[in-house]
């Protein structure tokens, strides 16, 4: 899907060459300007193409191409099938947000060449008549639902994956656990966050596998954003930093919700299974239950995380946009037992 930037060069701009106008004053980077000034009529000042040289003056209006239409040959098999329809959170020009059921990949991996959330935002793109890449801002894993983002240019997923790394853009889950927290981990209260930072590694055992090293323990603070130096004898470690809130508790399982500062694979799985609360459902991390508690504890037939909120900046007008994700049947089923709601 084409799309061009349109604006009018200020007084304080003139004398500026067209480059450094469209660095300063949109936000371009050199690799996406350089992008423009190869394609024919990509970068153009009073309606004729220009060279990013030349010199500006006020009230020069000029036109860049930020994605060519040449350039946006859908490169997914698109899946069209009714066994789930998409359902779209949000959507403009530039960017799509939608909400993953569980049980679905978010983009193809391995036999899952076209059954994929990503193969659905394809056909979508298809029958809409978009020629419009399908480009993920993150992926939940198979069995967590709720939102997920796309970016409809190339400019737009440079831009929410910036705010990404940086946590300007930042989702929060919800999930069901196993076992009651402590009076001393609530802190007394409820609407407390509390943080894990547990480094993780993969699993020499398991392809999937993540696991946590406790041994830093729990106020463990990593020396970098990627890594940290590892044990004696150990791989290289990521680092990996969660928050949660307590939003109920029983005796035999708990509701929580959580936020990240890192996007590990199975982050939130392997630090909750790591503070002795594994989410229920998960069997990939607790394929044992508790004998005596089993009857209590609500039944899932998939792990039981759910990406339910998410905030970032518009990728060019810079506002604020929240969206929610509608809590899915097992969850809704499990909370009107209880009487709860978010």
């Amino acid at each position: 899907m084409e799309k061009y930037i349109t604006f009018d060069v200020e007084e304080h701009m003139t004398g500026q060459t067209v480059e450094k106008v469209l660095r300063t004053a949109l936000g371009l980077t050199k690799r996406q300007i350089s992008r423009a000034k190869f394609q024919a009529d990509g970068i153009r000042k009073n309606g004729v193409q220009c060279r990013t040289t030349d010199i500006v003056q006020t009230s020069d209006q000029i036109i860049i191409c930020i994605e060519a239409a040449k350039n946006d040959l859908n490169h997914l098999v698109s899946f069209c099938g009714d066994a789930h329809p998409l359902e779209i959170l949000y959507e403009d020009e530039d960017i799509l947000a939608v909400n993953k059921p569980a049980g679905i990949l978010t983009h193809p991996s391995g036999a899952h060449y076209a059954d994929t959330l990503s193969n659905q935002v394809s056909g979508y793109f298809h029958k809409k008549k978009v020629s419009c890449r399908v480009r993920p801002i993150g992926r939940l894993d198979k069995e967590t639902s709720g939102i997920v983002l796309f970016a409809k240019n190339q400019v737009s997923a440079q831009r929410l994956q910036a705010q990404r790394e940086s946590g300007i853009l930042h989702k929060q889950y919800i999930a069901i656990v196993m076992g009651s927290f402590s009076d001393d981990t609530s802190a007394s209260s409820n609407t407390a966050w509390h943080t894990v930072c547990f480094p993780i590694r993969k699993t020499a055992d398991h392809p999937l596998r993540m696991e946590a090293i406790t041994d830093f323990g729990s106020s463990f603070v990593p020396e970098s954003a990627d890594f940290v130096t590892p044990l004696a004898g150990m791989t290289t470690l990521l680092s990996a930093v969660t928050h949660y809130q307590i939003l109920y508790r029983s005796p035999d399982w708990s509701i929580v919700t959580l936020k990240l500062d890192t996007g590990r694979t199975h982050q939130i799985r392997v630090h909750m299974k790591a503070l002795g609360h594994p989410l229920l459902g998960d069997t990939l991390y607790q394929k044992t239950f508790p004998a005596d508690s089993l009857s209590e504890q609500p039944v899932f037939h998939r792990t039981a995380l759910h990406a339910w909120k998410i905030q970032f900046r518009h990728p060019f007008n810079n506002a604020w946009i929240s969206l929610e994700a509608p809590l899915p049947d097992d969850f809704c089923n499990c909370f009107q037992n209880i009487n709860f709601s978010l």
